[in-house]
């Protein structure tokens, strides 16, 4: 299905994926996208730590910067689609990996979060001066990243930036971080967890002295976790600090760049406060759409293939501020 054709305002799942929670769940499991190999570039930040940069390019003039979810990485099968119908479509691809996420420990005692803009700006100033126009791309905690970043350079982003796509957005991280510790949920808050306690154990590991292990093994919900390891670790002084300084929906009355929020009605993990329709309806620079279906960072279409529905949306929009035909 070309991006030129009618793409519908919400995608249609195949039957048997009758639910956000399993339209969640199977394209992470069980999708595959093969793409060649991409070539791994490790840039050092102000702060002396790394990042691990995975490019797709065939020297296009126009980059796309794709920032993953909480605990995802670049290969992650919703990461490897956007990049591969990019790059199909003529763009050079660029997908980075957050601190400790890339295999490899960071430098620091520091971790990412998900209003680490630093990291993304880092990896802006990296890339963009080797294009005519960027694109940022953003998934879950990426979106959020990304719409932050975008709030915070205001003026300043245009030039540099050209558009942005996001899916999936916890616009409003506290409200968010109540809804996936739902017992609903629960097991999307363990698997987080889990991980999270892994990287705080080798971290530990790697630096004595770092965390306090004890305490790690009474922390039981995301919201503990930040209250007392994300938080303290990045200068926030507790959970609701941190949430209230990150959270993008205070960041998108100053976006100036052309840019898409997709978050779906039935997606596990957001609030009631992630669906801002009619609040941002007159932005001038802000579109949000909120599709029936999708599930989180799902959006499989059954008449769609091998792309989702969410990367065909996310060609369409880059290709129509890009001024493409067939936008």
């Amino acid at each position: 299905m070309s991006s030129s054709l009618s793409l519908p305002k919400s995608p249609v799942p195949p039957w048997w994926q009758f639910n956000g929670h399993i339209q969640t769940i199977l394209p992470a499991l069980l999708r595959k996208v093969h793409l060649d190999p991409p070539r791994r570039e490790r840039i050092d930040t102000p702060d002396g730590d790394f990042l691990d940069l995975d490019w797709y390019a065939q020297g296009a003039e126009h980059l796309v910067i794709i920032s993953h979810g909480l605990e995802g990485d670049s290969y992650r099968p919703y990461v490897l689609g956007m990049a591969g119908i990019m790059s199909e479509a003529g763009y050079d691809c660029l997908a980075w990996n957050y601190r400790g996420c890339s295999g490899e420990m960071n430098r620091k005692q520091r971790f990412y979060h998900s209003g680490a803009t630093d990291d993304l700006h880092a990896v802006v100033q990296h890339a963009a001066p080797k294009y005519a126009a960027v694109t940022l791309i953003g998934f879950s905690l990426g979106g959020n990243l990304t719409l932050k970043y975008l709030g915070e350079q205001g003026d300043k982003a245009q030039g540099v930036v050209q558009s942005a796509v996001t899916f999936s957005v916890p616009l409003n991280l506290d409200s968010s971080c109540t809804v996936i510790s739902q017992p609903g949920n629960w097991m999307y808050s363990e698997r987080f967890l889990r991980s999270l306690r892994k990287k705080v154990k080798e971290k530990e590991a790697a630096m004595p002295g770092t965390f306090d292990l004890e305490l790690l093994s009474r922390i039981k919900t995301l919201r503990e976790f930040d209250d007392h390891f994300t938080g303290p670790m990045h200068g926030f002084r507790d959970a609701v600090d941190y949430y209230t300084q990150c959270s993008s929906i205070s960041f998108l009355d100053d976006v100036r760049v052309p840019s898409l929020v997709v978050n779906a009605l039935n997606d596990p993990f957001l609030a009631p406060d992630c669906f801002p329709e009619a609040r941002f309806r007159e932005h001038p620079h802000v579109r949000i759409e909120c599709p029936v279906k999708g599930g989180h960072v799902g959006f499989r279409h059954r008449k769609l293939s091998p792309w989702y529905w969410s990367e065909h949306r996310a060609l369409r929009f880059v290709n129509a501020i890009a001024g493409k035909e067939g936008a």
